[in-house]
């Protein structure tokens, strides 16, 4: 809606929300308190305390942070997952989808220790259900696609 020179600093600043807690919670006392750190940042972004516990974000950013700082190879490949889909169908809701999908996949492949397989499956099942609006409208082909471009250029 507002173009990527807003959306982008969102979705930095999101991601590193998740990001940072789950990392120093995972160099400080390891993977269990580093999932930890990453749900309680899911879960404060999906229902943020300053807007009184109203709905917040899906938490596709914030919980690839919260995997680039407790498993950042995880991570990492769920964000490969997101940008192939995206480029390939231009649907931001299906890569994210894809892509939390994609976690627990890539944390058993790894060979991850089972907090880091458990987070990955319920981040997983957060990420679907809070896309199931947009799973209705994928399904109706309704579902709005992102543009690289702008189809007309903004009046001055």
């Amino acid at each position: 809606m507002f173009g990527w020179r807003y959306g982008l600093p969102v979705i930095l600043l999101d991601t590193l929300k998740g990001f940072a807690p789950a990392l120093v919670a995972t160099l400080v006392d390891g993977h269990l308190a580093g999932v930890l750190a990453g749900t309680a940042a899911m879960l404060g972004h999906y229902r943020p305390l300053f807007m009184g516990f109203q709905r917040g974000g899906k938490i596709v950013a914030t919980t690839g942070g919260a995997f680039l700082g407790v498993a950042p190879i995880v991570g990492g490949l769920a964000a490969c997952v997101f940008l192939i889909v995206l480029f390939a169908t231009r649907y931001v809701s299906l890569s994210s989808i894809v892509a939390g999908l994609s976690l627990p996949v890539i944390a058993v492949l790894l060979g991850e220790p089972w907090p880091v397989i458990a987070f990955a499956g319920g981040a997983a099942a957060g990420i679907v259900l809070l896309h199931r609006p947009n799973i209705r409208r994928l399904r109706d082909g309704t579902e709005s696609r992102f543009a690289l471009r702008r189809s007309k250029p903004l009046p001055h």
